[in-house]
């Protein structure tokens, strides 16, 4: 579900490149919102390795093909070395994380706020296809009883729903963000990407 990556974040990748291992711990969501609590300010998630969406993208169900009224994504910020981000595109991104401890999620996900600032919606874990059954899983991961979603493009439709991205499992949990589609559900009503832009201009001045 993330788009293209640019030579910048590539480059981010590279150094990040080495693959997390699969972790069998399934903590519960409090556990999870306080680890995680501390990504609530951006600028720690990006000394912590995080970098940003680079096409600039806010996420929304009707971008993807969806219902406008299922809402919204947001904006993301991906650990390169939790994916297992290698290169560049051939022709699309791939990775061989199988990272799945949300204790340290390998996506954070935003709202672009009025003020130009992001607020912390949700976690997200990510894991390719390929990548999750090299490592001799036969069904896709779960979280809480419930499968991650899988994504991958349909050539049939205009838009490309894995957004130039290999077929992926994601999870999305809504911790930080009461979502009435549910806490696991990918795109949530309550989150608008109408501020974007300011957000995009604010976090440029840091």
């Amino acid at each position: 579900m993330l788009p293209k990556l640019s030579s910048a974040a590539l480059a981010l990748a590279l150094v990040f490149s080495h693959p997390a291992k699969t972790t069998s711990a399934e903590p519960d969501l409090a556990a999870v919102k306080a680890a995680t609590a501390r990504f609530q300010d951006v600028k720690v998630a990006i000394a912590e390795g995080y970098v940003s969406d680079p096409m600039d993208m806010c996420d929304t169900a009707e971008m993807m093909g969806k219902p406008a009224s299922l809402g919204g994504m947001g904006v993301h910020y991906f650990r390169p070395d939790l994916l297992g981000i290698k290169g560049p595109p051939k022709p699309r991104v791939n990775g061989s994380g199988t990272h799945t401890d949300f204790l340290q999620p390998s996506v954070l996900i935003y709202e672009p706020q009025p003020d130009g600032t992001l607020a912390l919606v949700a976690v997200e874990n990510l894991v390719f296809r390929w990548a999750w059954r090299e490592a001799g899983n036969t069904q896709p991961p779960r979280f809480h009883g419930v499968a991650y979603d899988l994504m991958q493009d349909d050539p049939r439709t205009k838009v490309d729903e894995a957004h130039m991205f290999e077929p992926h499992y994601d999870r999305h949990v809504w911790i930080f963000r009461d979502n009435p589609n549910g806490m696991f559900a990918q795109f949530n009503p309550k989150v608008s990407c109408s501020a974007h832009q300011a957000s995009l201009a604010k976090v440029g001045e840091r």
